[in-house]
């Protein structure tokens, strides 16, 4: 008996061994793609303000714990309604510009910024919680300005952007027209997306051990609700899904997230997102995004 119970002890201490062992490999590959993803590159683009097209100013507002976020402000028509252009993952506002100069051109102001972790701001990205408080601010403080229209704005966003944006028009009655571009209804999804695209999701349960992290990072959201909840919010607000064919995991989302919203609804489809898009798809694709706009937030009263 003692010579067969050594023998079951030292088998149950090699199965611990490794299990421990795989936990902590799970665990910390798992960490290091959580910490790859919320900390996307960074690479600003710098440009003088002074001598770019649309004669913009830079603008600031509150973001966490009272640090100032500045943003670039292009000067419309006075008093029309402002319309926030919002990039996306890996990208940066400096990516934007010629959407924002279409819009300009007819009159709208325009803001864009950097969201958390992205182009010129510092930090890490929660893939859309934070950032949908940071474009919650921003129009806050962009209404307090006498040069625009208060009470009305446009949102555009393109992935995470476009959450953000339609978690801020279920909630601020403010925005009047919104387009969101391969939106998701989960910052976990984007998470997920972007652990599957690393190819590491052939380890057993690092995509699980992803998501529990993911959550844990961003503990102080764990009672924010998807996007799904709140579509009834969006009753009566013109919106316009754009929908990638290239990004088929966010086009399943957005696809389900535009068949669920009330009306009035449209929804677009593309071959590339924008960011890849040619110049010629670009320009048509920002023909109908300001052409929506134009017809749902005019500039001027009709």
């Amino acid at each position: 008996m003692g010579v067969a119970a050594a023998r079951i002890s030292k088998l149950v201490s090699f199965i611990v061994a490794v299990v421990l062992f795989a936990v902590v490999s799970i665990s910390a590959i798992s960490g290091f793609l959580v910490y790859q993803i919320v900390h996307p590159p960074r690479n600003p683009a710098a440009f003088d303000l002074g001598v770019m097209m649309g004669h913009p100013t830079t603008f600031s507002f509150p973001v966490d714990a009272g640090v100032m976020r500045e943003g670039w402000f292009f000067p419309g028509l006075q008093g029309a309604p402002t319309i926030v252009v919002c990039h996306g993952y890996e990208s940066q506002r400096a990516d934007v510009l010629t959407l924002v100069t279409s819009l300009q051109d007819h009159q709208y102001n325009v803001f864009l910024f950097d969201f958390s972790g992205h182009g010129t701001s510092a930090g890490t990205t929660s893939l859309g919680y934070k950032e949908a408080g940071e474009l919650e601010s921003a129009i806050r403080t962009l209404a307090t300005r006498n040069d625009v229209d208060p009470k009305h704005f446009g949102l555009w966003g393109t992935d995470m952007g476009a959450y953000a944006v339609l978690t801020t028009a279920e909630n601020d009655p403010r925005v009047a027209a919104f387009v969101v571009a391969d939106v998701y209804g989960d910052p976990l999804d984007m998470l997920r997306i972007q652990v599957r695209q690393s190819g590491l999701t052939a380890v057993p349960y690092v995509l699980d051990a992803s998501d529990i992290i993911f959550r844990m990072v961003n503990y102080s959201y764990r009672h924010t609700p998807p996007a799904f909840a709140n579509l009834g919010h969006t009753h009566g607000i013109p919106k316009l899904f754009v929908v990638s064919d290239d990004q088929p995991a966010l086009a399943a989302d957005a696809t389900q997230l535009f068949n669920e919203a009330p009306d009035p609804k449209q929804i677009l489809r593309d071959r590339v997102r924008y960011r890849d898009m040619s110049d010629d798809d670009r320009k048509n694709y920002e023909n109908a995004i300001v052409s929506f706009f134009l017809q749902y937030l005019p500039p001027t009263e009709q």
